[in-house]
């Protein structure tokens, strides 16, 4: 076989290896600024049944709540609902008042959960959102070559990583907190009506010194 067919075969093999390592994953082949690592937020729903009267909870009752709530160490984040079909106001009050030890506030419409609710018990229902960046650390591509210009696998991955893990509230990943629509007067103008009450920094007389020396 002649040279120059030679240097033509090895040339063509020696790009099939490269596009096949870069098919396998040893080079980079994500050509944007974006990152394809990105938090994911997973739900899970923790239940429990309490009997109920007309009345709202029993004491007995209340006093098993509560412990589960610790048990279930209920904090900021996690929603609580009610799955109840009687819909008793003294029972949600009770309930909530419970939740307010913990800093939660009930939330509107329970989410479905496995089984029915038995007459005369009320579901209560604490929703609590994980968030994490599958994948990470990624460091599959190990290819030298970068024919793409494309950005590392690993790329993104701590920032994501850290935001998912420092969040207070995973929720606000995915759509943030709504405001109510309302300001409140005092609190948006206080910041301002200090600053106009503020004494100018010249108002005062000058202090005198001496300028020193013999």
């Amino acid at each position: 076989m002649p040279k120059a067919i030679n240097r033509k075969f090895a040339g063509a093999l020696a790009i099939s290896l490269g596009l096949s390592l870069a098919a396998c994953g040893g080079m980079p082949q994500n050509a944007s600024l974006y990152s394809t690592k990105q938090p994911v937020v997973e739900r899970t729903n923790y239940t429990l049944d309490v009997q109920a009267s007309a009345g709202g909870l029993p004491i007995s009752e209340q006093q098993r709540l509560s412990d589960w709530f610790k048990t279930v160490d209920l904090r900021y984040g996690d929603r609580v609902a009610i799955d109840d079909v009687a819909v008793s106001d003294a029972t949600r009050e009770a309930i909530a008042k419970l939740a307010g030890r913990h800093g939660i506030l009930l939330s509107e419409g329970a989410p479905v959960t496995v089984g029915f609710v038995q007459p005369g018990t009320v579901r209560v229902v604490v929703t609590r959102s994980v968030a994490e960046v599958p994948g990470c650390p990624d460091w599959s591509a190990k290819s030298d070559m970068n024919y793409s210009n494309g950005t590392h696998p690993n790329y993104g991955c701590a920032v994501n990583s850290n935001m998912a893990a420092m969040v207070a509230n995973p929720e606000d990943l995915i759509s943030g907190q709504s405001g109510t629509g309302e300001t409140v007067v005092m609190s948006a103008s206080k910041a301002i009506t200090s600053y106009r009450e503020q004494t100018p920094t010249g108002a005062g007389a000058l202090s005198s010194s001496g300028t020193g020396g013999n």
